[in-house]
């Protein structure tokens, strides 16, 4: 049973996700609309992704990545530093 968020909660909302707080954000979406978690993650993430393409100097944190290929190449790397240095 969703209902409309009141506009201080929706600012509520907006701030903690300029601030990084998804979890709490989809926890203030969550107890202004009423609406189950599957739901309340997809809708926080779009607004995220539409404050992010309008505002994003006023965000604290970069936007999230997409899997672990990062860690995965950095340990790559360091594998093979100690395996050329162990020759």
């Amino acid at each position: 049973m969703d209902r409309p968020i009141p506009a201080d909660e929706l600012t509520a909302i907006r701030e903690a996700l300029f601030q990084g707080q998804k979890i709490q954000a989809i926890k203030l979406y969550r107890k202004g609309t009423g609406s189950g978690l599957a739901d309340a993650k997809a809708a926080v993430e779009k607004l995220e992704a539409e404050l992010r393409a309008a505002s994003p100097e006023k965000f604290t944190t970069a936007a999230p990545g997409k899997g672990c290929s990062g860690v995965v190449v950095c340990a790559v790397v360091v594998a093979v530093i100690f395996w050329i240095v162990s020759r």
